[in-house]
């Protein structure tokens, strides 16, 4: 078990870093495209313009204060198949609402 209060003590050097809000999350993908696809069309979030300097592949998306960076995988076969949600596995959750 991880010690939170420890961790929320702001001793040391310096003390903690003052974070605005959260920028973006990255998550590498077997296919951007299909990845793309869930992310504009289910989510509703939308494509902005990425750096042109990088030399892989991927899509830059944001909408509701979110930024998420989809990452082509440059060994897409070598990436385990999610068959199922393991909730001790790295996630990101949204809440969704419905009318």
């Amino acid at each position: 078990m991880v010690n939170t209060t420890a961790a929320m003590v702001s001793g040391g050097k310096g003390g903690v870093l003052p974070l605005a809000s959260l920028n973006h999350i990255s998550i590498v993908c077997k296919s951007v495209e299909e990845s793309l696809d869930f992310y504009m069309n289910v989510l509703g979030f939308t494509p902005i313009r990425r750096p042109g300097s990088f030399d892989f592949d991927g899509a830059w998306l944001f909408n509701y204060g979110i930024g998420i960076h989809l990452l082509q995988s440059e060994r897409p076969d070598s990436l385990p198949a999610k068959k199922e949600i393991n909730p001790k596995d790295n996630h990101i959750s949204f809440q969704v609402r419905f009318a």
